[in-house]
């Protein structure tokens, strides 16, 4: 298979792979892109929680990033957890410096078993100083609700988040609705100052969604990066992400991991 393009992945590890670093790579590859990385901490967890996040050095951080972009120039750049704001001064730092203006974030805060990954002053550094860098950002429900600063109950409340974000200063929204509780169907929000739509699937009852947020931001970059429109990035990235949770393996005795490798089965969807 002819890799279409090369995304740059800022983020964690996951010693279960089913989120983090190892969640892009199989994403990034299952789509046809190349991946690379700069590990920003290792994690030891599994699907029922993580034990220990041992932080990769800033400066180290920044090195990962240059380094290889001297060498291989990505055509898309997706940020996921960046634990600190000593971390996030030294990601912008490298990114001033490769200036690729399409930049993807996940602003990752809280594994799924509840282990807080992101202090209070690098939530801070994101409102003020990251997000304005950012082409999209992906928060979930609850991560939304950090940023803005208010409660997400319908869809009304989405809608009026994306705007507060868009008004933090980056240019696109893609808010998720899976954390949104009474209703049969996942209502994503992507939104800018031009345009609000509304994408709606049938919700998918199951414990295993171990790595959604990473894997959905991953494949936006990968189908940005080949050339399609954000909107229809985000539309496939959806598809792509709902048929990984519809596949799952079943792994493990918690949230356990999607199946990454379904595009091989519905890759005529995205010809």
């Amino acid at each position: 298979m002819k890799t279409k393009s090369k995304i740059l992945i800022i983020a964690g590890s996951d010693s279960s792979g089913g989120a983090g670093i190892q969640a892009d790579i199989k994403t990034v590859t299952a789509l046809g892109g190349y991946a690379m990385t700069a590990i920003t901490a290792v994690t030891s967890q599994n699907t029922t929680g993580v034990s220990s996040v041992l932080p990769i050095k800033p400066k180290e951080i920044e090195s990962q990033i240059m380094f290889t972009s001297r060498d291989i120039k990505p055509d898309v750049i997706k940020i996921g957890m960046l634990h600190s704001s000593e971390v996030m001064f030294s990601v912008l730092k490298a990114l001033k410096k490769i200036k690729t203006k399409k930049i993807i974030l996940d602003p990752v805060m809280v594994a799924k078993g509840g282990t807080k990954l992101i202090n209070q002053s690098a939530i801070k550094t994101l409102k003020k100083q990251l997000i304005k860098k950012v082409y999209l950002i992906t928060p979930n429900i609850p991560e939304a609700e950090v940023l803005t600063e208010m409660k997400i109950i319908n869809l009304k409340d989405m809608v009026y988040a994306s705007k507060i974000l868009l008004n933090l200063g980056v240019k696109n929204v893609l808010l998720k609705g899976g954390h949104k509780q009474g209703s049969k169907y996942v209502e994503d929000i992507f939104a800018n100052k031009k345009e609000i739509e509304v994408f709606k699937n049938k919700k998918i009852q199951t414990k295993n969604t171990h790595g959604t947020g990473c894997t959905l931001s991953s494949a936006i970059a990968t189908f940005l990066s080949c050339g399609k429109p954000l909107k229809k990035s985000c539309e496939l990235g959806i598809k792509y992400v709902n048929q990984a949770i519809r596949s799952n393996p079943n792994y493990g005795k918690g949230h356990g991991p999607i199946n990454h490798l379904n595009s091989f089965k519905i890759n005529k969807k995205y010809r």
